[in-house]
């Protein structure tokens, strides 16, 4: 079996405009201990990122190939990295230039591109244009919709209900009558949003990313949340009854992603020690195993979110991890096929393997 990697990050904050590209210009010529930078840093971007040591060095197709080890990763699907070029249809920008990037030469295919975009804002339709322009694999957007109660957790700051907004909705309309799908990266409180967005919307594709992200649900975060382990059993608890209400929508994928990200509340390991196998499995599997029960293997979809969960493990732990898991609950070949493949090229209309 060959795998699609349905959620990689491509980016080259020295040469392109990212919203870390100045930490990275100011590492490559100021000569400043990056765990030093560590210490100072705010909190919540400590928190967030683990370590940021992959944000200031660009991240490129050589180097996912050097880190996927033995998966045998035979296309990727990227996600937006924070594009901020100037002006409305600068973000179509981003998906022009990772269709530049070598891909399939000694290196995946690229399967499919999910761009950035703000449905609210009033050039949205001419900037879902430009992304079609740009390249014939752009299939859809994300937005930055992510929100969260405590103030400590690193998130946009917009305000909260802004999936139920006048506005978003109207945006949201243009993207469905294009048949574009949605990539929905929120975090668990918000999941209620989704399932209300997916339920106006019944005939647009929506992938709910790294699972709705519950944030401190292994260790602490933020400034009030996964404080102890009664918390983090409520989050759980709240998550769980989120997620299968989002499930219920047969419009709904989600995917096996992004459970490595820092701010579930991993300890981060010293670097180049990647978490092994079996302490991930003892985190991961409740997780793994209530989203098989409600979204079933022909609506969930693997991909690795590298590099934003390197610090915590590697590719290959973190695959080996979520298919033991899987496998451990009833997920027989076929559908361990179907979750690190066969969706993917569904939903993301792959036809490059």
């Amino acid at each position: 079996m060959t795998v699609v990697d349905a959620h990689i990050h491509q980016f080259d904050p020295l040469t392109t405009p990212r919203e870390f590209s100045a930490l990275a210009r100011l590492f490559r010529y100021v000569p400043v201990p990056i765990d030093l930078v560590k210490r100072i840093a705010p909190r919540k971007d400590r928190e967030f990122v683990g370590d940021p040591t992959p944000f200031v060095h660009p991240y490129l197709p050589r180097d996912y190939q050097a880190d996927v080890g033995d998966v045998p990763v035979e296309a990727i699907v990227h996600i937006e990295v924070e594009w901020n070029g100037k002006g409305p249809l600068a973000q179509a920008e981003e998906t022009r230039w990772v269709a530049s990037l070598p891909f399939g030469v000694d290196t995946p295919a690229l399967g499919a591109i999910m761009g950035a975009g703000d449905p609210t804002a009033p050039d949205f339709a001419a900037l879902l244009d430009a992304h079609q322009a740009a390249s014939p694999r752009f299939r859809g957007i994300r937005a930055r919709v992510e929100q969260h109660p405590d103030p400590a957790v690193r998130a946009m700051g917009r305000g909260p209900g802004i999936l139920a907004s006048p506005a978003f909705l109207n945006g949201f309309g243009v993207l469905a009558d294009r048949r574009l799908a949605f990539e929905a990266w929120v975090y668990s409180g918000q999941l209620p949003e989704v399932a209300a967005l997916a339920e106006r919307h019944p005939e647009t594709t929506i992938v709910l990313n790294h699972l709705g992200t519950p944030a401190g649900i292994f260790g602490p975060v933020g400034r009030h949340t996964g404080q102890h382990p009664g918390q983090r059993r409520e989050l759980f608890v709240r998550w769980r009854d989120d997620l299968a209400a989002v499930a219920a929508h047969p419009n709904v994928v989600a995917k096996v992603s992004g459970l490595m990200m820092p701010i579930l509340g991993h300890p981060v390991p010293k670097r180049d020690a990647p978490t092994p196998v079996p302490v991930l499995l003892e985190r991961i599997s409740p997780m793994l195993e209530h989203a098989l029960d409600v979204f079933g293997a022909d609506r969930l979809i693997w991909g690795s979110n590298f590099p934003v969960d390197k610090p915590i493990t590697s590719i290959p732990n973190a695959a080996e991890a979520v298919a033991t898991a899987l496998a451990g609950h009833g997920a027989d070949d076929k559908a361990i096929e179907q979750i690190f493949r066969r969706n993917a090229e569904r939903v993301y209309g792959i036809d490059v393997l």
